[in-house]
């Protein structure tokens, strides 16, 4: 895969998922700083989000920390780290959101690559009631799909943005 190609991936069963994943030209350490950005520097580069906020005081990621983001659609999520692996992986879960999942989880994995970093962005899903997933997994994967390939595409740009990339570089 070249560097700034999209490649995508998805499955119905047991339960949903959809990735994408994108080779970006910088450090695995810059990628999954990016990845990790909030405020006006996420907004910056990721299309989905409208507002997103950690919760609890806390000011940095971790394991443990929950986030509210609210969509450009108006929908609202409070998930969970359920791992922060730097400069790896991140793993969450959702622990409020759109009543139509009963589960939503979603993660990066980075490698180093020639050239720079692969990272791989992916959800997995299931939709309430039950009795409606053998159609609506299907319009999930779809949707879902569109929104992670857009989604990558996004943080893609973000890696190459020199504000981003001024702001994760920035001594703390």
């Amino acid at each position: 895969m070249a560097a700034g190609e999209v490649s995508e991936f998805a499955t119905v069963e047991p339960m949903p998922r959809v990735e994408s994943c994108v080779i970006v030209p910088v450090s695995i350490e810059v990628a999954f700083a990016v990845s990790q950005t909030t405020g006006d520097i996420r907004y910056r580069w990721d299309p989905f989000v409208s507002t997103q906020r950690l919760l609890h005081g806390a000011t940095l990621p971790a394991k443990g920390v929950r986030t509210e983001t609210v969509s450009r659609h108006r929908l609202r999520m409070v998930s969970e780290y359920t791992s922060f692996r730097p400069p790896t992986q991140v793993g969450m879960k959702m622990i409020e959101g759109p009543w139509f999942f009963a589960n939503f989880a979603g993660g990066w994995s980075f490698r180093e690559v020639d050239g720079g970093t692969e990272a791989t962005w992916r959800y997995t899903f299931s939709i309430r009631p039950k009795s409606l997933s053998p159609l609506a997994d299907r319009i999930g994967v779809r949707l879902l799909g569109k929104d992670i390939n857009r989604r990558i595409a996004g943080f893609a740009k973000g890696c190459v943005d020199e504000v981003v990339l001024g702001a994760v570089n920035e001594p703390t």
